[in-house]
Parts: structure tokens; C-alpha cells; sequence
């Protein structure tokens, strides 16, 4: 039964239209000369969606959610699917494109323009491109086999060129027609080509004419060709309006359908699962055929048109009856042309010689090196071509079924854009812009820097054609690739000089280009093709030059520091295998980093290298993740950003121009629908906060911690800084250190909050021995006896640490003095024990005089001082100042409760230090005594934990002769005796109170108000 014409309607603007269905299936996409293109979920959709790209589109083709489009802007873009938003510009041509198409698998977009070219383009990273000449009129058409091996081109001259992009070319022959090629699905064994009123197929493996189809309702040429989904099909499409359907292997005819107004059809697209076609014609008109034969019915199709009744003929209307003229069972079938057909001279002649039309010619940086195949010795005919002679047969090979190679990255210079841009940047770095302009006005190149101070801007006349530069505060350098006349070269305009010569050239040997290049303070570092890097001063001296173990992908530059990437090996499975070099190009020179493994995302390539402005080097990859380097983690590199999170949709991109320590701030260009910023009007420098991706950073713990470690890492500098001679901002490090304890302090709070006393532990590790007091206290008032002593212990330690690595650094003359700082951290946590003990005590002494059971919620202390044990460390001695030279120890109790006389005899044991336990007073607590007024006089807030922290700042600012004055006076006024008889009397004192009532009396020292401070429920 035949298939079912529906009704045209109108879609575009009268002119160039053409169409595709989408990859299930469920849409028609259509565009047209009005520059838009429409999305029809059906031929009756009354309300498709549009989106205008341009002035007039020329050709449509939609892969994987991609659609890309030939613009009569001189450009193929590419938009996302279905949503249409820019997804930026695949390739530029200097005349308009006018066809596009993806290849099988939708990774490559070939497209053929007005200017004689041909361009093969990967959709992942447009800079990838391969750029194929060789016709001599405008390509009309473009075509992709599906094994990604060949790509055939037709052009206005008639000529059809098959091309073996990967390696080698090769000419078919002339077409005397224009028209649309196209492959055999799936096998891509057929090369279908439209030649006058008929359609030659051609076999790829021998290239060789195999058949010809043709039918006798064909008046005019044929200008479409498309095969079906499954390859046993090809429908045709004519510019007088038929359109006609062929079973391939028997090269019959099966359907035959007249365009309702005989308008030429110009696109033409296969329903992915048979059964329809969709066309449009130069008038803007959509039209759809229905019921095609699929391969199921293939079979039934002929017999069904023998057996039609005559009744049949009156069920259509009349104007189907005079678009077909006869029936298809009263017309003859006619025979299928064979290869003595006259018809097939002009495309195959009788020689058989192939004719040598010249070689595809790559003149694109960012494609392969193909070559050709010279036919030396192989007469040329003038007016004829021919098709190589077939091939023998193929010898079996065991397939490979493991993982694909990865093609490797080219080199590229970070913070510029594409070189096949015609206005393009250069460089965009912190020190300025170097824009480069390359069209048919001007050749020029506009150096601008952001701080004017350093240079004006500068306009180079680019004679030599420069595409590589680089810009630093004292020079600019260029680069250009050589050529078969002239060498590399590389020009080194040094604009800090303080003579009047302030450039130099230097000429690379011949054959040898220049891949990257990078400034540093005082040098400059060029890396060839010859895998060698060469370095010059600034001055253009020649210096030291290396090798590289691979080709290079990029270099960067920042003081005394070179960083080098380059190919370690083959990646697989779309993972590039780069490597990474660091130097250090000082008066002493090493390497740092020695050619480790770049980390990248999955199936990604690099994007941008180069350092922080505090020197830190950082890389970004193409799925916007950016990582720095930790110098304090053996140089691993630790992501701290991923751009792609601030994206608003898939096609958006972040383009980096610079990246900063303090602040923490990424300095990107947004793109919109592309990858590169256009150079007008001048874009604007978005700012990017740092996000490390712990988890749960929803939550209050790990915001915490992504804030600690992300300020741990961005402080790294500062180490760096200082050991490589250069000033640092001191105001800034302790105040970046500030923060950090702050945080530690603050998760600390928190984890006591949530009773984890063991977290608690490892996060006093972390601080540093002053602030470990300060949990210590907090400890305290929350009533963690258990969590005190631990972090007791743990003071204790970081102080004898502390000791140690001051006693390393100073020298032995300082060593007592050293001491004395330790000395006064003992004194400082002897007066927190003291404080917990008495703090014990109240709390024993108020649960005597009321019930025996504690009130509820109310943490019970009676069995706390069982665990409660000082270090097993052996207190460092006190340098003379007591004679017994042993520090008070706080021993473990029995388990069984104690009496009030032997609590308050203990507790006085620390509280005052008499009998066999007496501590001497130390020079800092006399000068202490003698200065507290005055320290409270100007801080009246001050606790007293903060007077003695106070006192103990003050009292280091003297001199190592007034601290000795002090201590030689604290053994002087010394008088155990005389303080045992005080310590006895207040303990008698207190127990004939506890005995007369069991009201509390207001403690006497200053120990115990600190205490009832503390536990104050108030």
C-alpha cells in the first residue's frame, strides 16, 4: 500500500530550508533563511518553539543533545538540546558554511563553506579541528562514514572528493550535478552519490562503482539523497519535486510521491525507526511522508502494488492521481543500469587510472599531520578522473576490543584563546592584556596593562605573524611557528630596560618551532618541538637549555619558579597522562616537582596552568574543577574549587584570567553559550569564592572544617614566602592563624556540646599550646573532669615541645630563659588543677548538707579525681630556683569517698605549696604580685586568666638581668615555715565551719572566687 503525503505547511521564510529528526525520534527540527530554527513535536504543532540564531541558516544537524548549525555569519554553532541556549562557536570560515553533519557516535562535526574548505571539528574541545582543502569551487556538501575513517565532500564544480582524513586522500570523480552525499548507515560499505537524473553507489572497501538507481518518474536532478535507519532503503529527493524511495538490494523502486506544487525539495531526513520522512523545499515549507516501507514490510510492498484493485485508484483524491500519473502496476519496472550505461562515463571512465586532483592540505594548528599519497608515475587526463584501482582483499586481523587511546592535548598558552580566531586574546594574565587582531584591515597586536603604572599601553604591528605571547612587569614575548621559508622566531620586547635597545630576536634552528613560552623575574623559557627547553635573560642571553621527557602542553612562569606540563605517555579512554615539572631557577637551582602525574577530571584535558599571585602553582581542566598545590602535603594537589557550581546552564563556562591567596578570590570571565570570551566590548572579570568539597557542608561541623582547612591551605604561602627571602604580610598570617584557632575552638565547643570528648582531644591537637588553656577552661566549666585531664596532659606535651624547639633555635645563652617561659606554663596549669580540685570540693561539700542522691540532670563528681592523673612525663626542672627540684603530682585516690579533713588537705597540698611540696615563688609571680594594679588598672575586664596572661606577655619584654634581679628576689622573700602555720591555721578554719553549719562560706583566696566564678549558675 502506498504511503501517506500529508499536507504541506508553512514553516520558514521562502529560500534555503532543511531538516532533522532529533535521536528518539519524538521532534522535527526545521530552519530556514528567516535565521531561525523551529522544533516541531508533530506536523500539526501550531505553536513550535523558536530559537533564532543568526541572519539566514543554511544547514541543521542534531546529535546527542547538540545542535549545531551553519550561520551565514561565517559560523557553525552550537546550541543545547531542546532547551536551545548557546553552547558557543564550533569554527569560524571567511565565507558562510553550507552544510553541517555529526558523525555516527556524534563526537565530530564536519561542515563545508563557500571558501573551498572543509573543516572536521570536535565537539568537546572546538580547538581540535582539522582544516581540508582541495576543491577548487564552494563545498555544497559533507559527509561522514560511520567507521570515522572517510569523509566525502561535494562542491559546486560537480566534483565529489572522498577523503581518508587520518591518513591519506584520495579522488572518486565528477558529478556533473549539486548534491547531498550520503553513507550507508551502520557499515558505511555504500557511498550514495547523486549524479543528473540517477544515484551512483559506490563500494568503499574497492571504490567502485557497484549500481546505479533510477526511475522514469525522474525529470529533473536529483538533490538529496537519504538512506533509512536500518541501510536497506534510500530515498531521493528531486528539484522538480519527487520524491521516491529504492530497496537497495533489489534496486527496485517502491514508492513514488509528487511534491503537492512541484517546488524543489532541499532536505530531507529519515525517521530514526523507519516508517517516515520528513522534507522541506525552497519555499519555507514543511511536508511528511507516512507509512514508508520499513524492513519488515520491504518484502510485501511489491506484491501489494500487483495486486491493487482498480477501486483503489478512486480512494485517493484527484490531485494524488495526476501527481502520479500512472499507477505503479501499470507502469514497468525498469531495469536496474548496469556499468556499461553511458550515463556512467562521467563518473567512472574506462581508463580506470586514478587521476591525482592534489592532496587535502591540514593547515590547521590544532589537527594532525595526515600526508598524502602521491600517485608517482600515474599519467594525468585532462577532462576525466578516475577511482583508485580495487584493492586486494583484506587480510583478517584480530580486533581490539580493550580501551581506546586518547588523543593527546596540543599545546596551548594559558589565558589565551583558539589560534583560528580572528580577533583573540593572546594573554590575559595580572600584569596586563595582549590582544591579537588578524583579519583582511589589520594585523596588529594592542598590549594593555591593568596598572599603567608599570607601561603604556603599546600597538605592535604583528609583521612576523606572532601567535604565541606572554606578558610579565618587565617585557613582553612573542612567538610565531616557522615556516618552509623562515624560521621560528622569538621576539622579546624588554620595556624595563634602561638602555635604548629594548628588543631582541632570536632565530630557532630550522625545523624546530616554539610549542610554549612563559616569563619569569629576570629569565625567559621557550619549550620546541624538539622536546627541548630553552631558557634566556631577560636581556636575551642564552642560558641553560634541557630536555623534556614528552611533548609539551603548557608552560607558566612567576619569579624564580618555572612549571612545565607535558605528555608522560598515552591516555586511555578519553583521560589525557600529562606530567608535571616544577623548578626553582634561583642562585641555587633544583627541581621540586619531578614529573608526576597531572590529576585531572574524568575525560577531561587541561584548561588553564599557571600560579597563584603569591606563587602557589594551581591548573584548572575542562570540567572546571580547579586544584593548588599543598606544599605542606608533600606536594599533592587539593581541589578547592569547581566553577561549573556557579554556572547558571551546561552551556555556560568560567574563562580564568587569575587566581589569589589573600583574599581567596578566582578571577574569571563568564561565557555565555561558549568557552571563550569574544574581545569586544571588553568583558567583564567576575569574582569566585573557594569552596573545598568536604561533606556535609550543609551542616555547622562541616562548614567548620571546610573553613579550617581551607585557611590552612591558603596560608601555605606565607611559609613559602618567607623561606625564599621575600617580605610577608605579618598582620596577615596572624591574623589568617587567629581564625584558625577561632575555628578550632568553635568545633571544639561544639563537639563538647555533642559529648564527643574524644574528638574533642583530636581537636586540641591541632592547636597551639596557648589556646589548648583556653579548652582546658572550657572543659572545666562544663564540668568534663575526664576531657580536662586529658588536655592537661596534652598542654603539658606541646609546652615540653615548645621548649625543645626554642632551645633548637637559640642559642645555649638563652636556654634559661627558655626555661623560664616554661616554667611559667607549668604555673599557669598548676593554677587550673587547683581551681578543678576546689571546684570538686564546693560541689562535695553542698551535696553533704542536702540529699544524698543528686538532682536530676545534675552530672555526679564524686568518683572524677579516681581517673584523674597527671603525665607520666617527668616535669622539666626549674632551673635552680628549688631545691627539692620535683613539681606537685596529683596521684590517683582510692575508690572509696573521702572525708572533708583529707579533701581539704588535698586540696591545700596544691592551692599552697608548703611542707615537702613547697613551690618558691618565681620571679614572675613576685614581679606579678607587684604589678597587678597596674595591669587591672588598664583592663578593668580582665579575668584572672587573662591578668596572668597579661603579666606573662609583659614580663618576656624584659631583659634577661631584670628577669634574674626578679628571681633572685622571689628566694630571697621566700618563708615556707611561715606560710605552712597560715595554710594550717585557714584549714582549721574551714573545717570548724563545715562542722558548725552546713552553710558555705565565701572562700578566702583568690583561687576559690575564680572557682565560684565558674560555677556560678547565674
Amino acid at each position: 500500500m502506498p504511503c501517506e503525503r500529508k499536507p504541506m505547511r508553512y514553516g520558514h521564510s521562502e529560500g534555503h530550508t532543511d531538516v532533522c529528526f532529533d535521536d528518539e525520534g519524538k521532534c522535527i527540527v526545521t530552519c530556514g533563511s528567516d535565521g531561525d530554527v523551529r522544533i516541531w513535536e508533530s506536523l500539526d504543532d501550531d505553536d513550535p518553539k523558536s530559537i533564532n540564531v543568526g541572519e539566514k541558516v543554511y544547514s541543521v544537524a542534531l546529535k546527542n543533545g547538540k545542535l549545531v548549525t551553519a550561520v551565514s555569519n561565517n559560523t557553525v554553532q552550537i546550541h543545547t538540546f531542546p532547551e536551545g541556549d548557546p553552547d558557543g562557536i564550533l569554527t569560524r570560515f571567511t565565507t558562510n558554511a553550507n552544510h553541517v553533519t555529526f558523525n555516527s557516535s556524534g563526537s565530530r562535526v564536519a561542515a563545508g563553506s563557500s571558501d573551498f574548505i572543509v573543516k572536521i571539528v570536535e565537539v568537546v574541545d572546538s580547538s581540535q579541528q582539522k582544516t581540508l582543502r582541495g576543491h577548487d569551487a564552494p563545498v555544497l556538501s559533507v559527509a561522514l562514514d560511520p567507521s570515522d575513517e572517510f569523509l566525502a565532500s561535494s562542491s559546486c564544480d560537480g566534483s565529489v572528493t572522498v577523503c581518508y582524513y587520518k591518513g591519506k586522500t584520495c579522488t572518486v570523480g565528477n558529478a556533473k550535478s549539486l548534491c547531498r552525499l550520503a553513507w550507508q548507515p551502520r557499515s558505511g560499505k555504500l557511498l550514495a552519490i547523486p549524479v543528473d537524473l540517477t544515484i551512483q553507489l559506490y563500494d568503499r572497501n574497492t571504490w567502485t562503482h557497484v549500481s546505479t538507481l533510477s526511475d522514469d518518474l525522474i525529470s529533473q536532478v536529483v538533490n538529496v539523497v537519504v538512506w533509512s535507519p536500518c541501510g536497506k532503503f534510500l530515498a531521493a529527493g528531486t528539484i522538480g519535486g519527487n520524491l521516491l524511495v529504492w530497496d537497495v538490494e533489489t534496486k527496485l523502486c517502491i514508492e513514488r510521491q509528487k511534491h503537492e506544487k512541484g517546488f524543489t525539495v532541499c532536505g530531507m531526513a529519515w525517521h530514526p525507526s523507519g516508517g517516515r520522512i520528513a522534507y522541506t523545499d525552497t519555499e519555507g515549507c514543511l511536508g511528511l511522508l507516512e507509512g514508508v516501507p520499513s524492513p519488515s514490510s520491504s518484502s510485501t510492498a511489491t506484491a501489494a502494488k500487483e495486486t491493487n484493485d482498480y477501486d483503489d485508484l478512486f480512494d485517493e483524491d484527484d490531485d494524488r492521481m495526476l501527481d502520479e500519473g500512472m499507477s505503479d502496476s501499470r507502469s514497468p519496472v525498469k531495469k536496474p543500469i548496469m556499468e556499461d550505461d553511458d550515463d556512467d562515463d562521467d563518473l567512472m571512465p574506462a581508463t580506470g587510472r586514478p587521476r591525482n586532483r592534489g592532496s587535502f592540505l591540514d593547515d590547521d594548528d590544532n589537527s594532525q599531520d595526515p600526508g598524502s599519497v602521491k600517485l608517482d608515475g600515474v599519467p594525468e587526463e585532462d577532462g576525466s578522473s578516475a577511482i583508485l584501482p580495487a584493492v586486494g582483499p583484506a587480510v583478517s586481523r584480530p580486533v581490539y576490543e580493550g580501551p581506546m587511546p586518547t588523543q593527546p592535548q596540543r599545546a596551548f598558552q594559558p589565558g589565551s584563546t583558539p589560534v583560528h580566531l580572528m580577533h583573540r586574546f593572546m594573554m590575559w594574565n595580572s600584569v596586563g592584556i595582549v590582544r591579537g587582531y588578524n583579519d583582511d584591515q589589520d594585523n596588529a597586536i594592542d598590549v594593555e596593562f591593568h596598572d599603567t603604572a608599570i607601561h603604556h599601553a603599546m600597538h605592535l604591528t604583528n609583521t612576523l605573524g606572532h601567535t604565541m605571547a606572554d606578558l610579565s612587569q618587565e617585557a613582553v614575548l612573542l612567538a610565531c611557528e616557522g615556516t618552509d621559508e623562515l624560521a621560528s622566531k622569538i621576539q622579546c620586547l624588554h620595556f624595563s630596560c634602561w638602555d635604548t635597545h629594548k628588543d631582541w630576536i632570536v632565530d630557532l634552528p630550522k625545523g624546530e618551532d616554539v610549542r610554549a613560552l612563559c616569563l619569569g623575574q629576570g629569565w625567559a623559557a621557550v619549550a620546541t618541538s624538539a622536546l627541548i627547553v630553552r631558557l634566556f635573560s631577560v636581556g636575551g642571553v642564552q642560558k641553560e637549555i634541557f630536555s623534556l621527557p614528552g611533548a609539551v602542553v603548557c608552560m607558566a612562569g612567576h619569579g624564580e619558579q618555572l612549571l612545565i606540563v607535558c605528555h608522560r605517555g598515552t591516555g586511555f579512554d578519553g583521560d589525557q597522562a600529562l606530567g608535571i615539572q616544577l623548578l626553582q631557577l634561583g642562585h641555587k637551582r633544583w627541581q621540586v616537582i619531578h614529573g608526576e602525574p597531572l590529576p585531572l577530571s574524568r575525560k577531561s584535558y587541561l584548561a588553564w596552568m599557571g600560579f597563584t599571585a603569591e606563587g602557589t602553582p594551581c591548573c584548572i581542566d575542562s570540567e572546571g574543577v580547579v586544584r593548588m598545590l599543598n606544599r605542606t602535603l608533600a606536594n599533592m594537589w587539593t581541589p578547592v574549587c569547581n566553577t561549573r557550581d556557579s554556572c547558571k546552564s551546561k552551556s555556560d563556562h568560567y574563562w580564568v584570567v587569575g587566581v589569589h591567596e589573600n583574599p581567596q578570590q578566582l578571577r574569571c570571565i563568564p561565557c555565555k553559550g561558549a568557552r571563550y570570551p569574544p574581545t569586544l566590548p571588553r568583558p567583564a572579570v567576575a569574582v569566585l569564592p573557594f569552596n573545598l568539597p568536604y561533606c556535609q557542608t550543609t551542616t555547622e561541623k562541616g562548614q567548620m572544617e571546610e573553613q579550617y582547612w581551607r585557611s590552612v591551605l591558603f596560608q601555605n604561602h606565607y611559609g613559602f614566602l618567607s623561606s625564599s627571602g621575600y617580605e610577608i604580610d605579618s598582620e596577615g598570617q596572624s591574623r589568617a592563624e587567629k581564625e584558625q584557632q577561632e575555628l578550632l575552638m568553635k568545633m571544639f565547643a561544639l563537639s563538647c556540646k555533642l559529648e564527643r570528648e574524644f574528638r574533642c582531644v583530636e581537636l586540641a591537637e591541632m592547636m597551639t599550646h596557648s589556646v589548648v588553656t583556653l579548652a582546658i577552661r572550657y572543659a572545666s566549666r562544663s564540668r568534663r573532669m575526664a576531657l580536662a585531664q586529658r588536655l592537661s596532659e596534652l598542654a603539658l606535651e606541646k609546652a615540653s615541645q615548645f621548649q625543645e624547639e626554642e632551645q633548637e633555635e637559640e642559642e645555649p645563652a638563652y636556654q634559661r630563659l627558655n626555661c623560664t617561659s616554661f616554667k611559667e606554663i607549668k604555673l599557669l596549669l598548676n593554677f587550673v588543677f587547683q581551681e578543678y580540685l576546689i571546684n570538686i570540693f564546693k560541689l562535695q561539700v553542698s551535696g553533704a548538707g542536702k540529699s544524698s542522691s543528686s538532682p536530676a540532670g545534675q552530672p555526679r563528681t564524686t568518683n572524677v579525681l579516681d581517673s584523674m592523673t597527671m603525665s607520666s612525663r617527668k616535669p622539666a626542672p626549674l632551673g635552680g630556683t628549688s631545691k627539692q627540684g620535683k613539681a606537685p603530682v596529683l596521684k590517683p585516690l582510692a575508690p572509696k569517698p573521702k572525708s572533708k579533713v583529707q579533701c581539704v588537705a588535698q586540696i591545700q597540698m596544691f592551692s599552697s605549696p608548703a611542707g615537702s611540696h613547697t613551690l618558691p615563688k618565681t620571679g614572675f609571680q613576685l614581679w606579678l604580685e607587684e604589678n597587678r594594679k597596674s595591669i587591672l588598672a588598664d583592663n578593668p575586664d580582665f579575668e584572672e586568666m587573662d591578668v596572668i596572661k597579661e603579666g606573662m606577655g609583659c614580663f618576656r619584654t624584659l631583659s634577661a638581668e631584670e628577669r634574674l634581679n626578679w628571681t633572685e628576689r622571689a628566694k630571697g622573700d621566700s618563708d615556707p615555715k611561715k606560710r605552712k602555720r597560715e595554710d594550717e591555721g585557714q584549714v582549721d578554719e574551714q573545717m570548724e565551719s563545715d562542722e558548725g553549719s552546713t552553710k558555705k562560706k565565701k572562700p578566702l583566696d583568690t583561687f576559690a572566687k575564680l572557682s565560684a566564678f565558674a560555677f556560678n549558675k547565674e
